[in-house]
């Protein structure tokens, strides 16, 4: 079993590369389809992550699984889609319907207010046209109560070397927070300390981490160590 963290009246699990059937350089649970990975292993690997989060639906097609494009929709959904839509996030407040959000080094995030949630996919391209702010407007439209949040495992500024004008552009954007320096002192953005800004401009207040970052720690997948690899997922379901 995964062990869960309670976030308002949702209930979040990580999960990392361990505990699936896919094969290298895939292994193990990999949950994404448009990777290459073999699509029958990503539906066992989505049955074994059901069974490790107590409580959810054991059928993955009775969980919201979207295809994120590094924009900024959110859906709002009271059933789970034909497929996968693309966007990069899903919020409801429907009580039981598991909300998923995969990565390999962009963060996910969980957000969640007294009467609905929503989990939400962030990397650069999305932190800096909005999609925290969509979120959270998301599940503050569809519920009630001060929204919370927890920012699942990214890639740490230490291993994200970033270009000079790009990271200016985004300090301009999000706030001098983003900029910070990798393990060698060359300029880096800091994605987790620019969502936790995102958040913050939004008016969020109550911020939890799942600080491992997912170059540094080899039971994560991380695109920018790897290359070809898969996803690990953060899920998120209301569960009151």
């Amino acid at each position: 079993m995964l062990t869960p963290t309670d976030l308002g009246c949702a209930r979040v699990w990580c999960s990392d590369r361990r505990g699936g059937v896919s094969r290298p350089p895939y292994d193990s649970l990999n949950l994404a389809t448009h990777v290459g990975d073999d699509p029958l292993d990503v539906r066992r690997n989505l049955v074994a992550l059901a069974s490790a989060c107590e409580g959810t639906p054991s059928d993955p097609d009775a969980w919201v699984l979207v295809n994120h494009v590094h924009g900024v929709e959110v859906l709002r959904l009271g059933t789970p889609p034909a497929g996968r839509p693309d966007a990069d996030g899903a919020a409801t407040d429907v009580v039981g319907l598991p909300l998923v959000a995969i990565g390999a080094d962009c963060a996910p995030i969980a957000l969640a207010n007294d009467t609905a949630c929503a989990a939400v996919h962030s990397g650069w391209r999305g932190l800096e046209a909005g999609v925290v702010a969509e979120g959270v407007a998301a599940v503050a439209a569809l519920g009630s109560g001060p929204v919370r949040a927890l920012v699942g495992p990214c890639v740490g500024a230490a291993h994200y070397e970033f270009g000079a004008e790009d990271l200016a552009r985004l300090a301009a954007t999000v706030g001098p927070e983003v900029v910070g320096r990798t393990h060698d002192g060359r300029p880096a953005l800091d994605l987790r300390a620019g969502i936790h800004a995102a958040l913050g401009a939004c008016g969020v207040v109550e911020v939890l981490d799942d600080p491992r970052c997912t170059v540094a720690d080899p039971t994560l997948f991380s695109f920018r160590r790897d290359g070809v690899t898969g996803r690990q997922g953060m899920v998120v379901m209301r569960v009151r």
